[in-house]
């Protein structure tokens, strides 16, 4: 069954299936996708295993394989469509993504690992000073200004910490009262 959706959403680029279906199918789709990508004999010959058509297995070597070349999986998409109206199955269209990796995908992924590996830094370099005197001598401006800002949003937990206590402290003289 994989085998025969798998050739079905190469041939067409995008075919309409229940949403388990669609499931199953990604992960099988996209590791000849990956295979394909290889492109060398024997990567077509465990594909041609798969899908015994050759006619969309070369489509998938010659046309879908360098349409993926700069991406590292994710090459295909499911988008839930509602319910059949038979049934009431869950549906979803799964497509091949072949649009090519826009350069602002680029940049926000080398900055999303810039941000991964910039943030645990200035986290360490703040816990680690104890003395007041190796602070000041060893910090720049920049680290100070990033050890201020954690600071406050602590200042700011307690001081709504300390409202709750009071707010709860004033519930029990209030009953007393009656």
């Amino acid at each position: 069954m994989l085998a025969n959706l798998a050739a079905s959403l190469f041939e067409h680029k995008r075919i309409t299936t229940t949403v388990t279906k669609a499931k199953r199918l990604r992960p099988y789709a996209e590791r000849l996708i990956t295979f394909a990508k290889r492109g060398d004999l024997a990567s077509r010959r465990r594909v041609l295993a798969s899908i015994s058509d050759k006619g969309i297995v070369h489509e998938l070597f010659t046309g879908i394989a360098p349409a993926v070349e700069n991406r590292e999986g994710g090459y295909t998409r499911i988008t839930k469509i509602g319910n059949r109206k038979g049934d009431n199955a869950p549906m979803a269209v799964i497509e091949l993504v072949l649009e090519p990796l826009s350069p602002k995908q680029a940049v926000v992924k080398e900055a999303e690992k810039a941000a991964q590996t910039a943030a645990p830094a200035p986290v360490a370099e703040t816990e680690s000073p104890e003395s007041p005197e190796s602070a000041e001598s060893g910090e720049s401006a920049e680290s100070t200004e990033s050890a201020d800002i954690p600071e406050t949003r602590t200042e700011d937990a307690e001081v709504t910490e300390d409202a709750a206590v009071e707010a709860d402290e004033a519930a029990p003289e209030d009953d007393e009262k009656k």
